[in-house]
């Protein structure tokens, strides 16, 4: 093997054997290739800078889009959470205008009443004085007609029971006991299950006054019955079957408010957004229909709810 200094020995004596311009020429050739190979290093090395700027770059740019995105997910939940708030407060401020329209038809009710034992008072007065005319008479009549159509109508909005019905059975609650069953059969007979068993047999042959006053008597004697939502749900039902959609959405209400881990209360939802539709109250109804599809994601009633919101 060769080793280092005979290898020079034998360069030194290959120079001196060599022409005089040749070993310039292979100095300057030696320099050359060093160049080069450092030339093609630094391009190497730029090249390689160049691509990792460029992933750098790209990288930079990706962030840059999840972060928009995500600031735009923020602000799309943000306007969410506002837009149901307004909605939570428009429904609060149309239960809160209902109520406030039973409150208004109960003094009309108090008012109505107290006319029309005015105007009877007066009849009856002038009658036993003789100076009443037929034609004042047939006026007394028809205004005392007409205010108590008036008035049974606004008591059966407020689901109340007329004076007349309550003093020809002898009492509110007695009368209405009796009223609600053939006298073969009376209320209190009845269990939890019979009682509302009968009223839904009601509802189902179109007997809506039976089937209401049974279900309400139900409610009142079984409130922790497992029908109960359900009763309450039915006369609910039965105010929307006689289209009287103000009175249906009121009740439906209840289910709602009163029995929330009950059965009915997406159906109750689903109901009470139709009623509003068909009063023309299409903001509620559409408020209402979303809430169903909102919670109740997985019912029946959100299928429907959400093809109804597409007609609205």
């Amino acid at each position: 093997m060769i080793g280092r200094k005979q290898l020079s020995c034998l360069l030194d004596d290959g120079r001196k054997d060599m022409p005089p311009a040749l070993p310039v020429l292979v100095e300057r050739t030696g320099v050359a290739m060093k160049i080069s190979g450092i030339f093609a290093m630094a391009l190497a090395l730029v090249t390689v800078a160049c691509a990792t700027q460029r992933d750098v770059v790209s990288l930079d740019s990706r962030l840059g889009e999840i972060e928009m995105r995500e600031a735009e997910l923020k602000r799309e939940k943000a306007a969410l959470e506002t837009q149901r708030l307004e909605n939570e407060k428009a429904l609060r401020q149309q239960t809160a205008s209902l109520r406030a329209t039973i409150a208004e038809l109960s003094e009309e009710v108090r008012a109505l009443t107290g006319r029309i034992e005015e105007v009877e008072h007066r009849q009856a007065q002038q009658q036993n004085e003789g100076s009443l005319s037929g034609r004042q008479s047939d006026e007394l009549k028809t205004s005392v007609a007409d205010s108590e159509r008036r008035l049974r109508r606004i008591e059966e909005y407020l689901n109340l029971e007329s004076a007349t019905a309550a003093a020809a059975t002898g009492g509110a609650a007695a009368g209405s006991a009796s009223k609600i069953q053939p006298v073969d059969r009376p209320a209190a007979a009845l269990s939890d299950q019979a009682l509302y068993n009968r009223a839904k047999q009601a509802f189902d042959q179109g007997d809506s006054d039976a089937a209401r006053k049974d279900f309400e008597t139900f409610i009142a004697r079984y409130p922790k019955s497992k029908n109960a939502d359900n009763a309450q749900f039915w006369i609910g039902e039965i105010y929307y079957r006689d289209k009287w959609y103000e009175k249906a959405i009121l009740e439906y209400q209840k289910v709602i408010e009163i029995y929330p881990d009950g059965n009915k209360v997406p159906a109750a939802l689903l109901k009470q957004g139709l009623a509003f539709n068909n009063i023309g109250d299409k903001a509620n109804a559409r408020l209402i229909l979303e809430e169903l599809v909102r919670k109740y994601p997985k019912t029946n009633e959100a299928e429907v709810a959400s093809k109804k919101l597409q007609s609205l």
